[in-house]
């Protein structure tokens, strides 16, 4: 069976993006800092007979999303599928004119420096196998320019540009890359729910000409005037 590995799991898009692929027959990896925070999902995705266990990881901790992503490929196979769409509430979120050193890093730190260690230690066995699917996701701000989200938004843009430049790199060797950036506060409007928002996620790994997938509510909110 095929694994997908989520890293930054939740009860929202992770779980959805779960349900997506386990019902194509996917064994799925939750990884989060917090595991036994996953297991009421773990029992959820069951009641679906699909495979899942959850594993600790911590994006800011290169070690930790080595060693949490060895441990699921030693237990459920090698890992066909990585999601990355970290979350913590507690980043600080300063707007384009409040920008410190400090502010910036704890962004770079989760969106650059932690998806580059979890690519690096999948990417060698999906070249090596020819096959694979790497998928970002980040906030529809990486793609329209928010002041209000400047620094989330430049590490998140940053990702999106790698996302794109590893597509060219390694889509020949049959590995797809790809991007999803949601415009949209998940559970706060009725079109925004994970459930509607999942089958981005199967698109891309299947339609795999595609890179990108944007999901707005409401353009005129992102765009920059």
């Amino acid at each position: 069976m095929p694994v997908i590995a989520i890293l930054g799991a939740g009860p929202g898009m992770g779980l959805a993006i779960a349900k997506m692929f386990g019902a194509h027959g996917y064994r799925v990896a939750l990884l989060s800092r917090s595991p036994a925070k996953q297991e009421p999902l773990v029992a959820e995705l069951a009641t679906l007979d699909i495979i899942s266990a959850a594993f600790r990881a911590d994006v800011r901790d290169r070690a930790s999303v080595a060693s949490a992503l060895a441990v699921v490929k030693q237990r459920l196979g090698a890992i066909d599928v990585l999601e990355f769409s970290p979350a913590d509430p507690t980043l600080p979120f300063p707007s384009a004119t409040e920008l410190t050193h400090d502010n910036v890093g704890a962004w770079i730190d989760v969106y650059v420096h932690g998806a580059v260690a979890a690519v690096n230690q999948v990417l060698p066995d999906m070249l090596s196998r020819r096959r694979g699917t790497i998928m970002f996701t980040t906030c529809a701000s990486s793609v329209h320019p928010a002041p209000a989200c400047a620094a989330a938004a430049a590490a998140m843009a940053w990702l999106r540009n790698w996302a794109h430049a590893l597509h060219a790199a390694v889509a020949p060797n049959g590995v797809q890359v790809g991007h999803v950036a949601i415009g949209a506060a998940i559970g706060s409007e009725p079109e925004a729910i994970p459930d509607a928002i999942g089958p981005l996620y199967w698109e891309l790994h299947t339609h795999r000409h595609e890179i990108e997938k944007v999901y707005l509510l409401d353009v005129a909110e992102w765009v920059v005037r």
